[in-house]
């Protein structure tokens, strides 16, 4: 959506799978870089035009908290004008701003991320900083599943860019929408021409999920035990950067290129 919060508990929140598969789709043909971090994307719209039916008075008291847990913003009012206030906030604490790309990132992954289905937040939140041709590696030795859920259904599917799926939409269309947005988030962006799939970076799992099961899935293997995270740190002015905690900050370029601008 860009920024959470707001009518976000609402809808998608508790309003069905109906609404629920066509916001998260929408975000994928955005894609997630035009969508993540910035405020005023066709999701927020979606989002607040849903929460308008809604006729009771709604209030809201939006928190900003840092990932150490300090309260550094509490704004009340409508839920637009309290998300409002409170996304402007959020820029400044939940977003690194970097000068350059990086051509490697090791995504670490905390345990509270089980599954890739939430541990896809490591891509989502690097995408935006990784150079072209560049490597995101999902470094989480502890996640076994894809999905308990969902994983039949990515599993027919595959990780793969948006393009590829809208070309064979008719091949695609019967599936879950929020499923294959999943897929396209952690894939990235890219482009599908005359049958061939080409993305614009590699998108690697270090975790306990074998690796005939990754090639199938269409993703990149490492072997975990094969890594050391430390070696990834104090290296960022050779291209590569350590996130030893992924999936809470989002990591975005102080000049971003025109993939990564909002329409």
């Amino acid at each position: 959506v860009g920024f959470s919060g707001g009518n976000k508990y609402l809808f998608p929140g508790i309003g069905g799978p109906r609404i629920l598969n066509f916001f998260h789709w929408l975000a994928g043909v955005i894609t997630n870089p035009r969508i993540i971090g910035n405020k005023w994307t066709p999701v927020r719209k979606v989002v607040d035009r849903a929460g308008a039916l809604v006729r009771v008075p709604k209030k809201c008291l939006a928190m900003v908290v840092t990932p150490d847990k300090r309260l550094v913003g509490l704004f009340g009012g409508t839920p637009e004008g309290a998300w409002d206030a409170a996304s402007q906030v959020s820029d400044h604490v939940h977003i690194i701003y970097k000068d350059r790309p990086f051509h490697t990132v090791l995504s670490v992954l905390p345990p509270m991320y089980d599954e890739v289905w939430v541990g896809g937040k490591g891509m989502y939140k690097l995408e935006p900083v990784v150079a072209d041709g560049g490597e995101v590696i999902l470094y989480a030795p502890h996640i076994k599943e894809v999905s308990l859920t969902h994983g039949a259904n990515i599993r027919q599917l595959g990780y793969h860019c948006r393009d590829y799926f809208l070309k064979q939409w008719d091949r695609f269309k019967d599936f879950p929408w929020g499923v294959i947005a999943h897929c396209t988030h952690v894939r990235g962006i890219g482009t599908y021409e005359n049958g061939v799939e080409r993305c614009r970076i590699k998108v690697t799992l270090a975790t306990g999920i074998p690796e005939e099961e990754c090639q199938k899935l269409s993703l990149g293997y490492r072997d975990p035990a094969t890594l050391d995270p430390a070696s990834f740190a104090n290296r960022e002015h050779e291209g590569v950067l350590l996130v030893p905690k992924a999936g809470e900050m989002l990591y975005r370029l102080k000049n971003p290129p025109d993939w990564a601008k909002p329409d």
